[in-house]
């Protein structure tokens, strides 16, 4: 695959720095699949595998994508330290989402905070995303609600909301259930230690 200027941008993001996450899996993440029984999950925008380890843990046999060849040393670094046997169960794979998408069909797809501040088709993604996920299976979207407190410069960003993300994927009603479409707040601490109240999209729908 060639380089795309999204990707350029996403390199040197991670650069930038050793680490750029907190290293832990999405609190989203763990609140709504713990409940589940593992199988197969496709993880879109794997960043530093905070996800990734947590999933292949409880016994998920993972395909953890990202744009980043940074992101994806970083995520196959963190799953060696884990230890175990956990490289069994996972696969990293490259892709820019808009050009190429994975293939197979997943018992759970999960795409985490998936902005970008390029411009990018993100309602023909999250299509894909859903087209990408099993009978019987789920699509779990978090986004981002609402700015953090802590990030002044983007309070004038207008977020989409969760019925926006629904709507724009445009799925059969027939075929899909929704389990969660909400606004949901949680507290987080932000990058020197500040505490405050995250506001996330949530969205979990099944394939009936």
């Amino acid at each position: 695959m060639e380089n795309t200027d999204t990707q350029q941008m996403w390199e040197e993001r991670y650069a930038e720095s050793e680490r750029i996450w907190s290293g832990r899996p999405n609190a989203r993440l763990v609140e709504v699949v713990s409940t589940l029984p593992p199988g197969a999950a496709l993880e879109l925008g794997c960043g530093e595998g905070g996800d990734t380890v947590w999933l292949a843990q409880r016994g998920w046999r993972v395909l953890a994508v990202d744009i980043a060849n940074n992101a994806l040393q970083r995520a196959a670094a963190a799953l060696e330290a884990a230890g175990g046997d956990l490289a069994e169960r996972v696969e990293f794979q490259r892709h820019d989402l808009t050009v190429t998408f994975p293939c197979g069909r997943f018992d759970l797809v999960t795409a985490h905070f998936l902005h970008s501040p390029t411009e990018w088709d993100r309602d023909a993604v999250m299509r894909r995303a859903a087209a990408a996920v099993a009978p019987g299976g789920r699509l779990l979207i978090v986004d981002h609600a609402e700015a953090p407190p802590w990030a002044e410069h983007i309070h004038d960003h207008v977020f989409a909301t969760a019925e926006e993300v629904v709507a724009g994927m445009d799925l059969d009603p027939a075929e899909w259930e929704r389990e969660r479409v909400e606004r949901a707040g949680r507290e987080g601490l932000g990058p020197d230690g500040q505490l405050g109240t995250l506001v996330d999209n949530v969205i979990l729908l099944r394939r009936r």
